[in-house]
C-alpha cells in the first residue's frame, strides 16, 4: 500500500519549505520516524521522518526545490500491510495461492495445511521481541500506564521541538519539576522539567527527533515501577519484510513447504528468531538472539551505528560542526551509544574560542599577533548562513518592506543619574542583591512615557486596525554568541527601579546560560536596543517588526557642554551626555509624535527624580 509523504506544518507563519538534502534513495529501505530528508524554511532547518516503514518507491520533490505545506514529496510503499492485516485473517495463505497455481494440482493442499500453523506462531514469536526491544529504544507505542509527560507550548508561534538531549534513562528515579530532557526549538533550547515523582517507565521521543507541542514524550510511572514491556513500533517492524516471501519462492516456486517447516523449528529452540520470510533481515536480528535473557543486551547492536568516531551523526550536527569549524572526529560524542550530539559540537565550539582567547593574554605583543589568526579562518571562505543569521535576515527585510522606517535622535543631559547611581549602587547591592547599572533608569523612563504617548506602543494590524496595547512588554534587544535575542520586560510600566533592575539581570543570566525560553522573547509591544554598549554614539535601528518603534541608546559620553546655570548663567561644564534614537513606523507615527515621545523620556532622565526608589 503506497503512504504518501507530505510537507507537514513546521510552524505558524511557514508556509513553504525547501529541500535541502534526500537521505534516502529511491528503492532503499526505510523504518517509520527513521529520517528520510532534511528540509529549510525561514525559521528552521529540519529532518522529515518516513510516516511508515516500507520502500522508498517515488521522490517527488528534488533537492533544493521548494514546495508548499501539505505538497507531497515522496512515496513510501508499504508492503506490510497486507501481512499484517492477515497475521489474525489467514491472508499468508491466500498470497501464496497465486504461486501454487503454477505448482502441480496435488500441491496446493499440503503446502496450504501447514500455513494455518506457522500463521499463529509468528504472533507469539513477535511478543517475546516486542518485549526485548523497548528497553533499549526506550521507543515504545505508549503502552506504558502513569503520568504522561508532553511537549508543552515554547511560545506563541512554536508548534514543535526536538529533543536533544534526555537527562534521565529509562528506568531511573526521577522527582517532580526535576529536568527531565532538553528540547530545542526555532528559537531556543530548554529543559522540560518532570511532571510527577516516580520512575520513568518509557520514552516515546528519542534524541534528535522532532515532535509537535502536545505530544507524548514519555511516561512517568509510580516509584519502583518497572519499565514498559510492550512496544508497537518494534513488532511493525518485524512484519514489514513479511511481504517478501516473494523473494524466497523465486529459485524454486514449488518449494514454499521448506521454509513452513524453519517456522516451526525456529520457534521451538529460540523464540525470538524472526520467522524464515525475514530471511533478507537476518544479518540486523543476527546479534539479537545471541543473549535474548538481559533485556538491554540488543541496545549495543541497535545503537552503534549511530555513536562512535566517523560513525553516523544527524545532518544537523554535521552542518553545525561545519559552520563551526569544528572537525567531528575529535569531538567525543555524549549521546547514546557514544554519538555526537548538538550540543558537544557546541561545547568543542566554546572550548576553541576559549583557547584562542587565552592564546594572547600570555605574552604582551600576543594579542596583536593572535587576532589576525582568529578572523583568517573566514577570511577567503564562502559558507552557508547560520539557521539563526537567516532568521534575523528574514525579519529585517520583513521590517523593513513592510513599514515607512526613519528615525528622530535627541542628546540627553544624564549627569544627574550617573550621581545617582554612584551614590546608591553599593547599598543598592547590598539590599536588592543585584547591581544597579544605567540600563534601569533608561527602561524606566521609556515606559513611564509610553503610558502618555500610545501611538509610540502600538501595533498595525493586517485588517488596518490599530491595536493601542494597555501594557508596556519592553524588549531588550541583546548581543549574544547566538545572535541577537530579545527578551521581554513583562509589564515595564508598573515595576519600580528594583524590579526592572532585577527582571534586567534575570534576563540576561538566561541569555548567557542559554536558559532563555521562548515565553520569555514573546508578548513584546516596545523594544530598547543598547548600541552604546559597544561604543557606538548612536544608531539608526530597525524596528522589531511588528512593533511601530524602537529606542535606541547610545554610548554615554562625558564631555564639555553649554548649560544655563542658574546663577553663573551660560557656561561650559562637564556632563554625562547621550543620543537617543527612535527609528518609528511612519505609516502611524508622525515625526511629531517622535519628537513628543523623546523630549518626554529626555526630561524625566534629565530630571532624574529618582531619590525615592533609591532610598537617597
Amino acid at each position: 500500500m503506497a503512504v504518501s509523504v507530505t510537507l507537514p506544518a513546521l510552524g505558524e507563519s511557514v508556509t513553504e519549505g525547501t529541500v535541502t538534502r534526500w537521505l534516502k534513495a529511491e528503492g532503499e529501505h526505510v523504518e517509520a520516524d527513521e529520517p528520510l530528508l532534511e528540509v529549510s524554511t525561514d525559521k528552521v532547518d529540519t529532518e522529515i521522518p518516513s510516516p511508515a516503514s516500507g520502500v522508498l518507491s517515488a521522490i517527488k520533490v528534488g533537492e533544493d526545490e521548494t514546495v508548499e505545506v501539505g505538497a507531497e514529496l515522496a512515496v513510501i510503499d508499504d508492503g506490510a500491510s497486507p501481512p499484517q492485516a492477515g497475521e489474525g485473517g489467514g491472508a499468508p495463505a491466500e498470497s501464496p495461492a497465486p504461486e501454487q497455481a503454477a505448482a502441480p494440482a496435488a500441491e496446493p493442499e499440503p503446502e496450504q495445511q501447514p500455513e494455518p500453523e506457522p500463521q499463529a506462531q509468528p504472533e507469539p514469536q513477535q511478543q517475546p521481541q516486542a518485549q526485548q526491544q523497548p528497553e533499549p529504544q526506550a521507543q515504545g507505542g505508549g503502552s506504558a500506564e502513569g503520568t504522561d509527560v508532553v511537549l508543552p507550548a515554547l511560545g506563541e508561534s512554536v508548534t514543535e521541538g526536538t529533543v536533544t538531549r534526555w537527562l534521565k534513562s529509562v528506568g531511573e528515579e526521577v522527582e517532580a519539576d526535576e529536568p527531565l530532557l532538553e528540547v530545542s526549538t526555532d528559537k531556543v533550547d530548554t529543559e522540560i522539567p518532570s511532571p510527577a515523582s516516580g520512575t520513568l517507565v518509557e520514552i516515546l521521543v528519542g534524541e534528535d527527533e522532532t515532535a509537535e507541542v502536545g505530544a507524548k514524550l514519555a511516561v512517568i510511572g509510580a516509584a519502583g515501577a518497572a519499565p514498559a514491556q510492550q512496544a508497537q513500533p518494534e513488532p511493525q517492524a518485524q512484519p514489514e519484510p513479511q511481504p517478501e516471501p516473494a523473494p524466497e519462492p523465486e529459485p524454486q516456486a514449488q518449494a514454499q513447504p521448506e521454509p513452513q517447516p524453519q517456522a516451526r523449528q525456529q520457534p521451538e529452540p529460540q523464540a525470538p528468531t524472526a520467522p524464515a520470510p525475514q530471511q533478507r533481515e537476518t544479518p540486523a536480528p543476527a546479534p539479537t538472539p545471541s543473549a535474548p535473557a538481559p533485556a538491554p543486551a540488543p541496545a549495543a547492536p541497535q545503537q552503534a551505528p549511530s555513536g562512535g568516531a566517523g560513525a553516523y551523526v544527524t545532518p544537523l550536527v554535521r552542518k553545525l560542526a561545519a559552520e563551526n569549524g569544528i572537525d567531528l572526529s575529535t569531538v567525543k560524542g555524549t549521546g547514546v551509544g557514544g554519538r555526537v550530539r548538538k550540543q558537544d559540537v557546541l561545547a568543542a565550539a566554546e572550548a576553541a574560542k576559549a583557547k584562542a582567547a587565552s592564546a594572547p593574554a600570555a605574552p604582551a605583543g600576543g594579542r596583536a599577533a593572535t587576532a589576525p589568526a582568529a578572523a583568517s579562518q573566514l577570511r577567503g571562505q564562502t559558507v552557508p548562513m547560520t539557521r539563526i543569521r537567516k532568521v534575523i535576515a528574514k525579519n529585517m527585510m520583513k521590517a523593513l518592506h513592510s513599514q515607512a522606517q526613519l528615525s528622530t535622535v535627541v542628546e540627553a543631559d544624564v549627569t544627574r543619574i550617573m550621581r545617582l547611581r554612584a551614590r546608591a549602587k553599593e547599598e543598592f547591592l547590598a539590599r536588592e542583591g543585584v547591581k544597579l547599572s544605567p540600563m534601569p533608569f533608561f527602561v524606566k523612563a521609556a515606559a513611564e512615557a509610553l503610558k502618555a504617548h500610545p501611538a509610540i506602543n502600538a501595533k498595525i494590524n493586517d485588517d488596518g486596525t490599530v491595536t493601542y496595547h494597555d501594557v508596556e512588554n519592553v524588549g531588550i534587544a541583546v548581543d549574544s554568541e547566538k545572535g541577537l535575542m530579545v527578551p521581554v520586560i513583562k509589564g515595564a510600566g508598573d515595576l519600580n527601579l528594583a524590579g526592572i533592575a532585577k527582571k534586567t539581570a534575570e534576563l540576561a543570566g538566561k541569555v548567557r546560560t542559554g536558559k532563555l525560553g521562548p515565553d520569555d522573547m514573546s508578548g513584546g509591544t516596545f523594544t530598547i536596543s543598547n548600541t552604546g554598549s559597544r561604543g557606538a554614539l548612536f544608531d539608526t535601528i530597525i524596528v522589531n517588526y511588528p512593533q511601530v518603534a524602537e529606542l535606541g541608546i547610545g554610548a554615554t559620553v562625558r564631555r564639555p557642554v553649554v548649560i544655563d546655570h542658574p546663577e553663573l548663567g551660560e557656561t561650559i561644564a562637564v556632563r554625562d551626555m547621550v543620543y537617543l534614537t527612535l527609528s518609528y513606523d511612519h505609516q502611524l507615527v508622525d515625526g511629531a509624535d517622535a519628537a513628543r515621545y523623546l523630549a518626554d523620556v529626555k526630561a524625566r532622565l534629565e530630571a532624574g527624580e529618582f531619590e525615592g526608589e533609591l532610598g537617597l
